[in-house]
């Protein structure tokens, strides 16, 4: 348990530090370019969620459930899994490669897929920023790889650190932008070849150096990592059945992530759109990469080392501990995010064309609200999924993220058609589709430790309702300080939302109707 202890801290000193130069990157993006109503700033968002896109599908895909387990049973081998990591890196390293080209040279088709009701000048900016982020598939896979080999080795905190270095060059490069071309226009039509050049060679830099950054510390594995293009008989066909079940589960997730960026960009440049909504989840993201990622890495390496060994009283043990722990943290923080969900926005707006900074940031409060309702059940998730990846199952996850995708299109098509009824205005429709997320996701929780408790049983799941009622209330003061904050700053104890709601909604695109079938036009 020390050395949990330790592990959690390093990561959680790491994650923090992390998130918070992460919202300096953003505050400063948005202080150059805008948020709310503004061409360019939508347009780099739907660019970069790109690379993002597929880095989580690479990442929590097939990383976290297939590699990190075959890393930890590799260890027993002769040399430590020497062989076999070189080989493994290898051929990922090669598919990583194909993947990037691919991308790239689809990267009109792309942005169309997740930005297709954007106005003609938002799309073409952001597939010209697209051909700069687009690489950086390459270089995030590169950046997984090494850090859940190192993650395995019981090695936490270069992985979790080596994001700042990313966002410190990231706030450098915005700056520059700002300063150089200031003031920058938050019309898409007016972006110069040079400003594309700076916004996106920036970002993608960032995460260059954020990879190398990792092969520093690979001397610490103890592991000599080489080229070994002899894939055979080193198990690696069991690797990829197992990344199989993955792979169409993330792929699952990036469909229904991208028909929700494509619903949400009939708002880009007009109301909250994909900018907000991006920082709302920056915003959601914080507690849970600081509070769950910190504590669950360690844990889920734990549990992989229990499942491989056949201990299964310990890996139950370590579930409902594991669970009880994050949920004292997380209700904290529930309460506090939700109280101060104003002044937490505020941060990432500014005054725009016909809307106060006030407004903006009460919309994109709105956002973030939707959001949160699914943050407790994202954390038992958490745990409930690496069990089953603990125990080489990826087949069950599947199903299970199936129904979650699958939710989240029924959800975001509800969203569509309520605006298209006129029921919520277009200024709404982002927390809409933010909302019918959560409700997925509940859902999903629900659905995955239900199967889980069939598979292995004695998961203490009433353990874990009792700890959400004493959380719950010891949770009240961190509740009562958040909204002390909201009210320190001038919002209104009452009203914010039906000030949201009276809000004008923007006039309609002159289309009607979306089709997957359109072919995008070049930049």
């Amino acid at each position: 348990m020390n050395s949990l202890g330790r592990a959690s801290a390093i990561i959680g000193a790491g994650t923090m530090v992390s998130r918070l130069t992460g919202l300096l990157r953003s505050i400063v993006l948005v202080g150059v370019i805008g948020s709310y109503k503004s061409g360019p700033a939508d347009a780099f968002t739907f660019a970069n969620q790109l690379p993002n896109s597929v880095f989580s599908l690479i990442s929590v895909g097939i990383l976290t459930a297939v590699i990190v387990p075959q890393i930890v049973k590799a260890t027993a081998d002769v040399d430590g899994g020497n062989a076999f990591i070189s080989k493994l890196f290898t051929l990922g390293t090669v598919v990583l490669v194909v993947i990037t080209g691919i991308a790239t040279a689809a990267a009109p088709w792309l942005v169309h897929l997740v930005a297709g009701r954007a106005t003609p000048d938002i799309l073409a900016l952001a597939t010209a920023l697209a051909y700069w982020c687009l690489p950086q598939i390459l270089l995030y896979g590169l950046y997984a790889l090494l850090g859940e080999a190192l993650n395995a080795r019981r090695i936490f905190g270069p992985f979790t650190w080596a994001p700042v270095v990313n966002n410190v060059i990231s706030i450098i490069g915005f700056l520059i932008l700002g300063a150089v071309f200031a003031p920058v226009s938050t019309d898409a039509a007016d972006w110069t070849p040079a400003m594309i050049n700076t916004l996106g060679g920036t970002a993608t830099l960032g995460i260059a150096l954020q990879a190398v950054v990792l092969l520093v510390f690979w001397r610490r594995t103890g592991l000599a990592l080489k080229p070994d293009f002899r894939w055979r008989g080193v198990g690696l066909g069991a690797v990829g059945r197992l990344a199989g079940w993955t792979f169409l589960m993330a792929f699952a997730s990036l469909a229904a992530g991208m028909l929700q960026g494509f619903i949400i960009s009939e708002a880009a440049g007009a109301g909250a759109s994909v900018t907000v909504t991006a920082n709302a989840w920056l915003i959601f993201m914080l507690p849970y990469s600081v509070i769950v990622l910190s504590i669950g890495t360690p844990y889920f390496t734990q549990i992989s080392e229990h499942a491989a060994a056949g201990r299964h009283d310990e890996v139950r043990a370590d579930i409902s501990r594991s669970i009880r722990t994050l949920l004292f943290f997380i209700l904290a923080a529930v309460a506090a995010v939700a109280a101060a969900a104003v002044p937490a926005s505020r941060v990432f707006t500014k005054d725009a064309e016909g809307v106060t900074a006030a407004s903006a940031a009460q919309s994109a409060a709105v956002v973030l609200l939707c959001y949160l309702v699914s943050l407790i059940p994202l954390t038992i998730l958490f745990i409930v999924q690496r069990t089953f990846y603990a125990y080489d199952d990826t087949r069950t996850p599947f199903w299970f993220t199936i129904v979650q995708c699958v939710l989240i299109v029924v959800t975001t098509l509800a969203a569509w058609a309520l605006y298209e009824a006129d029921v919520i205005p277009l200024t709404s429709l982002a927390a809409a589709v933010a909302l019918g997320q959560s409700i997925a996701s509940v859902l999903q929780t629900l659905l995955a430790t239900w199967l889980l408790h069939r598979k292995i049983g004695g998961l203490q799941i009433g353990s874990w309702m009792a700890a959400v009622g004493r959380f719950a209330v010891a949770a009240v003061p961190a509740g009562l300080a958040g909204w002390g904050s909201s009210c320190s700053q001038g919002v209104p104890r009452d009203g914010w939302w039906q000030a949201r709601c009276s809000e004008p909604s923007p006039p309609r695109s002159s289309a009607s109707s979306w089709s997957w079938c359109t072919s995008p036009s070049s930049p």
